[in-house]
């Protein structure tokens, strides 16, 4: 029997009506549809027999899974629905089967800025006294607050999630959309009204493999996900957003060009660097406009145009969001201010874990330092080990010293990982134990300098093994210096 173009039903009539739908076999309950689907080792149908035992009473898979249920003898067991695009059709079946979602959703994509472009476009809604969150890498944030899993989650968490912040009155909602997200179709399914783009720079080659597969994940959210009455926001400094604009814009999507080209229609003119933050100039439209943000870097102000662009690409008036920048706030490990020594020397703090985000963070930091830039920086384990000397090369081009530690070195050896690290740093300064990295990092500093420790940002454990042990950089800076500055060491 056909269901559609994409998808057919085999097996027994569907007995009772469906109570639910999970894509882990731990979580199945009777009455629940079970998708089955490809894994990175595993594909989830060797576990539709566990599933079936605790009351699946349908099953979601693709041609390849089927043919495991067929082997198995499990094809009869249940109805099963074979899709061409397994993963496809289960966003599609959470974004019916739960239903309600905040009336305004934003998806924010990019190597670099996600978090911080989400966060600031959640502070410009409640600013504008919307019932806003956003979410992603560091939880949900804002009106309700919540921890999560992963950056993008997979379609039942997220939708399970988006009726829950509907339910709880959230009308405004801000999402990080990560590249294995978007591969995934994780987000296919969410009614969005505006998608935005910041930059592609190397990161997640070890899913991705090339440049050229991680670059289309990342495009598909114009290609694809957004609806045709969507907006598309994106930083034309960078080539493959301005092609997302450009795929959006074959769509018939809406554009907002934001960035310092001055082609933008939402342009960054000019900066003006102090200690506490910028002002920064900027034209929309043709007119110009100014603003104090008190945030560190410029890429910081590229991420608030961005999020505005995204403020007035989902509906807000252009001078009312405008008018909300200069109350813009940090982000937890984005260019944050963790600790200052006796002598004025700041600590920041910053997630900066790639080759681009580590030269990008060491840039932006350059102005507001009148003496040396000492960085702090590592690599981690099982992941892309092609980009490990490159960021060893970030460092000591972009700070005048450079300490290399581990980051979170996972199931590999750290001291390989900082060997491959050291290739790329020649006359850095090798420290594996991070808190021992930092401690001198902040003991070096004087009254001028400024020190930046890269990779982890907010997070407040290190992966070592299959162990995830505390640790907290913003916590081990201000450790350091109270120490320090008051006669501890």
């Amino acid at each position: 029997m056909r269901l559609r173009d994409d998808a057919a039903f085999f097996g027994p009539d569907l007995v009772g009506p469906l109570t639910g739908i999970a894509v882990d076999s731990r979580d199945v309950k009777p009455g629940f549809l079970f998708a089955a689907l490809p894994g990175s080792k595993i594909h989830g149908a060797e576990f539709a027999t566990y599933a079936l035992r605790m009351g699946a009473v349908a099953v979601l898979t693709d041609a390849e899974g089927m043919r495991y249920l067929m082997d198995e003898g499990l094809d009869t067991a249940a109805p099963v629905i074979v899709a061409k695009d397994a993963r496809l059709s289960l966003a599609r079946a959470a974004s019916v089967w739960y239903g309600a979602q905040p009336e305004t959703i934003v998806a924010v994509t990019g190597t670099n800025g996600k978090t911080s472009v989400a966060t600031f476009l959640r502070q410009i809604w409640q600013g504008l006294g919307r019932r806003a969150v956003n979410f992603g890498t560091t939880g949900v944030e804002g009106s309700i607050t919540r921890p999560l899993s992963h950056t993008t989650p997979e379609p039942v968490t997220l939708h399970a999630l988006l009726a829950d912040l509907a339910g709880n009155g959230v009308t405004h909602a801000a999402m990080e959309a990560s590249s294995h997200g978007l591969d995934q179709r994780r987000l296919d399914g969410v009614r969005l009204a505006a998608g935005g783009f910041t930059h592609l720079s190397r990161d997640h080659l070890d899913y991705h493999e090339t440049m050229e597969a991680y670059a289309e994940a990342k495009l598909g959210l114009f290609s694809r996900v957004l609806p045709e009455d969507a907006t598309a926001v994106v930083n034309i400094d960078d080539p493959i957003a301005a092609k997302a604009g450009v795929v959006a814009q074959d769509r018939g999507l809406g554009v907002i060009s934001t960035g310092r080209n001055p082609a933008a229609m939402l342009a960054l003119t000019g900066t003006e660097f102090h200690d506490k933050g910028q002002v920064i100039h900027f034209t929309y439209r043709g007119v110009t406009h100014s603003a104090d943000l008190a945030l560190i870097g410029g890429f910081q102000a590229e991420n608030a145009l961005l999020a505005a662009g995204l403020a007035i690409g989902a509906g807000e008036d252009a001078e009312e969001v405008f008018a909300q920048l200069e109350g813009l706030g940090g982000v937890r490990g984005r260019m944050e201010l963790a600790a200052t020594r006796q002598n004025g020397a700041p600590v920041y703090v910053d997630y900066s874990h790639t080759p681009d985000s580590v030269a990008t963070a060491l840039k932006a930091l350059r102005p507001h330092v009148a003496g040396r830039l000492i960085v702090v920086v590592g690599a981690g384990g099982d992941r892309d080990p092609g980009k490990r000397p490159m960021m060893g090369k970030a460092a000591v081009e972009g700070a005048d010293i450079a300490i290399i530690t581990d980051d979170n070195p996972r199931t590999e050896d750290p001291a390989l990982i900082r060997a491959a690290v050291m290739a790329g740093a020649p006359g850095a300064t090798e420290v594996g134990d991070r808190a021992e990295a930092i401690l001198r990092g902040v003991d070096m500093l004087g009254p001028e300098d400024a020190l930046l420790i890269a990779g982890k940002g907010h997070e407040t454990g290190q992966i070592v093994g299959s162990e995830i042990l505390p640790f907290d950089d913003a916590e081990q800076a201000r450790a350091a210096v109270t120490a320090l500055d008051r006669g501890g060491l």
